[in-house]
């Protein structure tokens, strides 16, 4: 094994990794913000909010996430309109046109999850803050979003998980992250698998942290769940 072209590889694309990191985290939070309108559509007392969520949902879940960028960066730009409109500026940069199509897709994942943990909030807790007089915002800023979020969170931990994997595909227009860099690696030495070793391992290593991570706002979110600690006084009693 070549462990000189293993370390120069890795160096190669532990450069790559801030892009990667910063494709995951924006299209992770513009999603999360999206999927939580959706969520509130579908939940919602008006047909047509419900009706759009649901399209949209069925739309991003069955098609492709390659197709999704595809129409995105090439498709789009077909259109004279928005060739010549206020968006293009952003729709001609690659990096846009993915956080844009990574974006709504992991909205349309991430809607169902968040859906169901607004549905898993015990409607008893509700109703006790009504009779406390909470207005409705107070009520789902301090009562219902919160618990939604810790019912969700083991399932959202998931749906990061695959969009750091689903930042790969930006190589496919010219990003230059972690696959990108490997493809590029690949074509100029045609070492296809020690680069794809070191670029997986650099995935699983980020995808680790990830869950570490995940798991410890779960953690700091449920202390009702932890086992309670047993403490032995001076003279031997377990208190």
């Amino acid at each position: 094994m070549d462990w000189e072209f293993l370390l120069e590889t890795f160096a190669s694309l532990v450069a790559a990794i801030p892009l990667t990191l910063e494709l995951a985290a924006t299209s992770i939070l513009l999603g999360a913000c999206l999927a939580l309108v959706l969520a509130l559509f579908r939940l919602s007392n008006m047909r047509v909010l419900d009706w759009f969520a649901r399209l949209y949902v069925f739309v991003f879940r069955g098609t492709p996430l390659l197709v999704q960028i595809f129409l995105i960066y090439y498709g789009l730009s077909q259109f004279p309109a928005v060739r010549h409109g206020f968006l293009w500026p952003i729709l001609r940069e690659p990096y846009w046109c993915a956080v844009i199509a990574l974006t709504m897709n992991t909205a349309a994942y991430a809607s169902e999850i968040i859906r169901g943990g607004l549905l898993s909030v015990p409607h008893g807790q509700v109703e006790a803050a009504r009779a406390c007089g909470m207005s409705r915002f107070m009520l789902f800023r301090r009562i219902i979003l919160p618990l939604a979020i810790r019912q969700a969170l083991p399932a959202y931990g998931n749906e990061m998980i695959s969009m750091v994997k689903a930042t790969s595909l930006a190589s496919i227009i010219t990003l230059m992250e972690v696959t990108g860099v490997a493809a590029k690696i690949i074509s100029e030495t045609y070492r296809a698998i020690e680069v794809f070793v070191v670029a997986g391992a650099i995935y699983l290593t980020i995808n680790f942290l990830l869950t570490r991570l995940v798991h410890a706002v779960e953690y700091a979110l449920t202390p009702h769940l932890r086992a309670p600690r047993l403490r032995v006084s001076a003279q031997g009693e377990t208190k």
